[in-house]
C-alpha cells in the first residue's frame, strides 16, 4: 500500500491522501453499487462508440438512395429485409445507418456546448464571485442581458446570419447555456470565498490568481461536472428541436432531429422513420440523467450526509 498512499506530515498527525488510483477504484465500487448509475454510464458509452465508429459499424452510407428499397418496414415485419434492420425511409435510406451517424451529431452538440458553456460560465461566474462589487454587478447584467433574449429569437438570427451547420449550433447552445453554469459557480465561489482556508491563504498573502485557481477551481468541479452532465442531456434534446424546426444543421446531415422532421408525415402509416430516432434521442438523455444523478450523490457531500 505504500505506492498507492501520500503521507503527509503535520505537527501533531499524519495525514494519508489516497492516491488517483485508489480514488478511481472507490468511485468504480461506488458506481457498482448504483445500478441506474451503471446502465446510463454504458448506455451513455455506447451511443459514444457508435459516434466514433459510425463509418466502421453502419451497414452502409447513411445517405445512400434506393427507392426500390423505399419504405421497407423492420427486418421482423412481414416485408422486412435484413439488409435493412430497422426499415428505410421514403427515400429508400437505411435507418439504422442514420441513427449510428446521428450520434455523432448530438454527442458533438452536446459535448462541445456543455464545454463552451462551461468555459464561459465558469469565468464570468469565478470574476463575479470573487471580486464582488462593481464586477459583479458588471457581469451580472451581461449574464441577464442574455437570459433577457428568448432562446428562439437568438436560434432564429443566428442561424439566419451564419446559416444552418453543425458550429453554429454549438456556439448558440454555449453562449445561451453559460448563464447557468455561471450562476452556479458564482454561488459556489461566494462560499468557497467565506471558508477559512480561502482566507488563510488570503492571509499569508497569497495572490488572487493562485487563491483562484490553487483553491477555488478545484472545489468547483464537483459541482460543475454534475450540472454538464444534465444540460449535455438537455441539449441533445434541443438539438433534435431545432432540427426538427429546421433551424440545426442542414437536411443532408444525418442527425436524429433530422429524421423526426422527414417521419413526421408518413408517422400514422410508416411509424418506423420516427419512432427509432425518437427512442434513441430518449435513451440518450436519460442515460445522461441517470449517471448525472449517481455523480451528484458521489460528488457532492450534503447528499451523501442526508442518504
Amino acid at each position: 500500500m505504500a505506492d498507492e498512499q501520500i503521507v503527509i506530515e503535520g505537527l501533531s498527525d499524519v495525514y494519508v491522501a489516497p492516491t488517483l488510483g485508489v480514488r478511481l477504484r472507490r468511485l468504480g465500487r461506488l458506481l457498482w453499487r448504483d445500478k441506474t448509475g451503471m446502465i446510463g454510464l454504458l448506455i451513455f458509452l455506447t451511443v459514444v462508440f457508435a459516434a466514433v465508429f459510425a463509418d466502421l459499424i453502419a451497414p452502409v452510407d447513411p445517405n445512400l438512395q434506393d427507392l426500390r428499397s423505399a419504405k421497407l418496414p423492420e427486418a421482423w415485419a412481414d416485408s422486412g429485409s435484413w439488409s435493412h434492420v430497422l426499415g428505410t425511409d421514403d427515400l429508400g435510406r437505411d435507418i439504422l445507418s442514420r441513427i449510428i451517424h446521428g450520434a455523432r451529431v448530438s454527442i458533438t452538440v452536446g459535448f462541445f456546448g456543455v464545454l463552451v458553456a462551461m468555459s464561459i460560465g465558469m469565468l464570468l461566474g469565478m470574476l463575479a464571485g470573487y471580486f464582488r462589487g462593481w464586477v459583479d454587478s458588471a457581469l451580472s447584467a451581461v449574464i441577464n442581458l442574455i437570459l433577457s433574449v428568448p432562446y428562439l429569437v437568438f436560434v432564429i438570427v443566428i442561424a439566419a446570419i451564419f446559416g444552418r451547420s453543425l458550429f453554429n449550433v454549438v456556439l448558440i447552445f454555449g453562449i445561451t447555456d453559460a448563464p447557468i453554469f455561471a450562476r452556479l459557480t458564482r454561488g459556489e465561489v461566494l462560499r468557497i470565498r467565506e471558508s477559512g482556508y480561502a482566507e488563510a491563504a488570503e492571509s499569508i498573502g497569497a495572490s488572487q490568481p493562485r487563491i483562484l485557481f490553487r483553491h477555488v477551481l478545484p472545489n468547483l468541479v464537483g459541482p460543475l461536472v454534475t450540472l454538464a452532465t444534465f444540460e449535455m442531456s438537455a441539449m441533445i434534446f434541443y438539438e433534435s428541436g431545432l432540427s426538427f424546426l429546421g433551424l440545426s444543421v442542414p437536411p443532408s446531415v444525418p442527425s436524429w432531429g433530422n429524421m423526426l422532421t422527414f417521419g413526421r408525415q408518413y408517422l400514422t402509416v410508416y411509424p418506423w422513420m420516427s419512432i427509432y430516432p425518437g427512442i434513441a434521442i430518449a435513451l440518450t438523455a436519460l442515460s445522461m440523467n441517470l449517471f448525472g444523478d449517481w455523480l451528484r450523490d458521489v460528488l457532492d457531500p450534503r447528499v451523501r450526509r442526508s442518504r
